[in-house]
């Protein structure tokens, strides 16, 4: 039976998802691009109906839109006090990027460099302290490099697993799957996407993984490309992944 292409935007996208299963009714939210946006939606119209999803801005969505498009369907208005509420509470489970992680999770989005004359202006600190310390955190890295996994990142932004995070749950990036589950709470090689090893993981990586029992990502189902196709019709998850 003839089964439509999957692209590793598409891998990349489910495997974010997944990080959403088991939340139940808590606010997912995607931040810095397409592919976290459509994993919260793809986990909400498949395998986790009861999670939150809002707009964007101010508005919980009572329907899943497209990308781009407006919902037709407004559960309720979610202005920024009630937003801080739901972070606070730990009602919040958010996918964030970064510019800089280590092996425990500690992540940069403020600058590159030394504090006192950095090379780089970055975001600044803005919610990650709170999110890491008071919600479920996760993280999409569009680009797996040396230069994003450190060994210690210039500033910390988002804590770390050493530094009281509340829950670090997944790192996802376009060659593999990682959590926190290694010893001391370091980071461990969890799934490969297909056409990846091991050793490209551990090549573009700037400290020692733990990589036992080390799984391949799993594909979408037939009806996860359904929704996928549906919420991305321009397919903008492939922009933001190489292969």
């Amino acid at each position: 039976m003839w089964r439509k292409p999957v692209s590793r935007a598409d891998i990349c996208v489910v495997a974010c998802a997944e990080a959403f299963r088991g939340d139940g009714e808590i606010l997912a939210a995607g931040i810095g691009g397409a592919v976290t946006v459509l994993a919260a939606r793809l986990a909400r119209l498949t395998f986790e109906p009861e999670l939150l999803t809002h707009d964007g801005v101010c508005l919980l969505t009572g329907d899943v839109p497209a990308l781009g498009a407006a919902p037709e369907v407004v559960e309720g208005w979610l202005p920024f006090r009630d937003h801080l509420w739901l972070v606070l509470n730990g009602r919040r489970h958010v996918m964030l990027g970064a510019s800089q992680i280590d092996r425990y999770g500690n992540t940069n989005i403020s600058c590159v460099g030394d504090w006192a004359r950095p090379k780089a202006q970055l975001l600044g600190v803005r919610g990650a302290p709170g999110n890491t310390r008071c919600d479920p955190t996760s993280y999409w890295i569009a680009r797996h490099s040396r230069r994003v996994f450190v060994p210690e990142v210039d500033m910390v932004s988002g804590l770390g697993t050493d530094r009281g995070a509340y829950e670090l749950r997944r790192v996802v990036t376009d060659l593999a799957v990682l959590d926190f589950g290694g010893p001391g709470g370091a980071m461990r090689l969890v799934s490969v996407h297909p056409g990846v090893s091991v050793d490209d993981v551990a090549a573009a990586t700037g400290f020692d993984l733990d990589t036992r029992n080390v799984a391949q990502s799993r594909e979408p189902t037939a009806e996860e490309l359904r929704v996928l196709d549906r919420l991305d019709p321009g397919r903008l998850r492939d922009r933001e992944v190489a292969a």
